[in-house]
């Protein structure tokens, strides 16, 4: 698969959108569908949706459309959904839990390969296919299984020092629940931040705000 080097994270960042429309399209049976109907669906401008899609080569015909089930699966490709990259989860609390149990990593293009905590009421009790690690292992799991990929649901005050030892085993990417900036002291991160407490503040925001 191409590098696209210059693909503006904007662009990124809706290609998850349009694959997961595209594959409810397909489990319902469409076929075919045009930019203009994308368009009506997604909210978005048919001419933004094919700006977007050219930015990694052509994939309809003017006056035909897209192939449903062929452009899922390229965006499906560039995404790199097929790849299986190997993940570890650190802190097995409640949010912990309910990624490990709830999220298919394995359509997301990753495998969750262990899940760790410190916690001894925590350690050894099974996690979906897994069973909660203690942290202590972490050093000697990581060198037999080289991770890729971390998920973090600790707190904020645990998690500096555990980015430090993550990044001394060779993890570079992060999906980061945790209220910290891994990026500040580590600048080759790819980082995901995840603010569920910003999201419900904008959330507020509009409510507050809508007439």
């Amino acid at each position: 698969m191409p590098r696209h080097e210059n693909v503006s994270m904007s662009v990124i960042r809706r290609l998850p959108r349009y694959y997961r429309f595209l594959y409810h399209l397909r489990q319902e049976g469409v076929t075919r569908i045009s930019s203009t109907e994308l368009s009506a669906k997604l909210g978005l401008t048919a001419s933004q949706i094919r700006q977007d899609l050219n930015c990694f080569g052509g994939f309809g015909q003017q006056g035909y459309g897209y192939m449903v089930s062929q452009l899922c699966d390229e965006i499906g490709k560039i995404i790199g959904l097929a790849n299986g990259y190997r993940a570890i989860l650190l802190g097995a609390g409640n949010l912990g839990r309910a990624i490990a149990m709830h999220l298919s990593f394995e359509s997301e293009g990753f495998r969750l390969i262990g899940a760790f905590d410190n916690a001894p009421d925590k350690i050894g009790v099974p996690l979906g296919k897994l069973v909660v690690e203690d942290v202590a292992n972490l050093e000697n799991f990581c060198k037999t299984n080289k991770p890729v990929m971390a998920v973090l649901c600790v707190p904020r005050g645990s998690v500096e020092n555990l980015a430090d030892e993550l990044y001394s085993y060779g993890i570079r990417n992060f999906w980061n629940f945790s209220h910290y900036d891994i990026t500040l002291k580590y600048p080759d991160t790819l980082v995901e931040n995840v603010h569920l407490n910003d999201s419900l503040m904008t959330l507020c925001y509009r409510i507050s705000h809508t007439p």
